[in-house]
């Protein structure tokens, strides 16, 4: 089981050594089975200037395997779970809302299913995950490496910024300061020293439940958790935690600080267990 570490550290931001005990001290629910999946809510009273609601699942990647799912058409991230027989999955990267397509760099085996649009590299894309043989990375990306991004087997689906970068933090300064700086609902995935990949969420848009974090807020709470690689992915009304059968945080699509607000997306990341 991971031990969450690192909490001396403080950032060059304005995370305090406050914030940091109030991660590690928080009362996490916490659940645990036998297929090497825990998972942690926590509803954090005073965390980045306000109430956070921050959901966590944590995997042992040497007992189940990853996925990049994808739908032709939008669909909710339970029914994408359903259909690739997730257990834990996360919403994916950024995506057009009214056709449904992805608009960052998408690649099935040697397949380039769509391209990040030059709004999204100087918006945030700095990442991208990576799953092959079941096993996920997560990796630098930028227009020059998509250009030329020849590898012909496994999926690679673009998304950011990276937060982190062995070990330390990634550098936030070539996206949108905007984007950085605003407090929204945020989804990521993390991969540890000792290889376990987090998962996680933040809720936001909920006055006196879930402020939402900034980008620099995000990537501390995720080193606090002993993060060594992270990856932003999309976030706002499409953060949403899946795990065996039920959403671990409160989607703001629908308005309630509740599990039904459950927005339509094309992609999801994923873990199954292979017997």
């Amino acid at each position: 089981m991971l031990v969450w570490a690192g909490f001396l550290t403080t950032p060059s931001v304005a995370q305090t050594a406050a914030d940091s005990l109030a991660i590690v001290s928080a009362r996490w629910e916490m659940k645990a089975d036998d297929r090497g999946v825990v998972s942690r809510c926590a509803a954090i009273e005073q965390l980045y200037g306000g109430p956070q609601y921050v959901s966590v699942v944590e995997v042992c990647p040497r007992r189940l395997q990853s996925g990049i799912g994808v739908s032709k058409t939008m669909k909710t991230i339970s029914e994408l779970a359903r259909e690739y027989h997730a257990l834990v999955a996360i919403n994916g990267s950024y995506y057009n809302m009214t056709e449904g397509n992805s608009v960052c760099f998408l690649k099935i085996d040697d397949v380039v299913a769509d391209s990040t649009e030059m709004r999204e590299f100087a918006l945030c894309v700095t990442g991208a995950v990576k799953v092959k043989k079941g096993k996920l990375r997560i990796l630098p990306w930028n227009r020059d490496l998509e250009r030329h991004y020849k590898k012909k087997k496994g999926v690679v689906l673009a998304s950011g910024p990276l937060l982190l970068e062995k070990g330390r933090y990634a550098d936030l300064s070539t996206c949108d300061s905007g984007f950085v700086a605003t407090k929204h609902p945020r989804s990521a995935i993390a991969v540890t020293k000792d290889k376990r990949v987090l998962f996680i969420t933040v809720d936001g848009r909920s006055p006196g439940n879930a402020l939402g974090m900034r980008l620099p807020e995000l990537a501390h709470l995720i080193k606090v958790m002993g993060g060594k690689e992270a990856l932003n992915l999309d976030g706002g009304g499409s953060t949403m935690l899946y795990l065996d059968g039920e959403i671990l945080n409160h989607p703001s699509d629908n308005g309630r600080f509740d599990h039904q607000g459950e927005r339509r997306i094309p992609n999801i990341i994923y873990y199954y267990y292979k017997k």
